[in-house]
């Protein structure tokens, strides 16, 4: 197929650079690595959720991705836009909330990338019943727009 946006590549990597940026741990290194990303012409955008992993907090992280991306310039308040969102943050959840206990407390950095009509969601925090319980979670989603 000799499609021009199949041969430019501009999504190539999509899913690296919003783990990446989710992974980062320091203020510090989150402001370097989004000045990265941005002057290679990327849309982005890194909120933190946490709560317990009950229905609120699935209701809570689709608040924060909706609006740190609508906020942040990544997306546009348009029906394709939000869907393709949307959905890459559920699929984003599959991975964070996998074999999670109805009751567990849970800290997420989430980070929104978008380079034309390709967006990704990458979450990554952790995830505890009790203190001494704690490991970490990761998810991500990736969608076209």
């Amino acid at each position: 197929m000799n499609h021009p946006e199949m041969e430019s590549n501009y999504w190539e990597g999509i899913g690296y650079r919003a783990m990446r940026l989710a992974l980062t741990r320091t203020l510090a290194e989150e402001e370097s690595v989004k000045a990265s990303f941005a002057k290679e012409g990327w849309k982005l955008v890194v909120t933190e959720v946490g709560g317990k992993s009950s229905r609120d907090f699935q209701e809570k992280i689709n608040r924060a991705v909706i609006g740190a991306s609508l906020n942040g310039g990544v997306i546009e308040k348009l029906g394709h836009e939000m869907h393709a969102l949307l959905h890459a943050c559920e699929e984003a959840k599959r991975g964070v909330f996998i074999n999670v206990a109805s009751d567990t407390d849970l800290a997420l950095k989430v980070a929104i990338i978008r380079k034309q009509h390709w967006l990704a969601v990458a979450m990554f925090g952790e995830s505890a019943i009790h203190p001494m319980s704690s490991h970490e979670r990761c998810g991500l989603g990736v969608m076209n727009i």
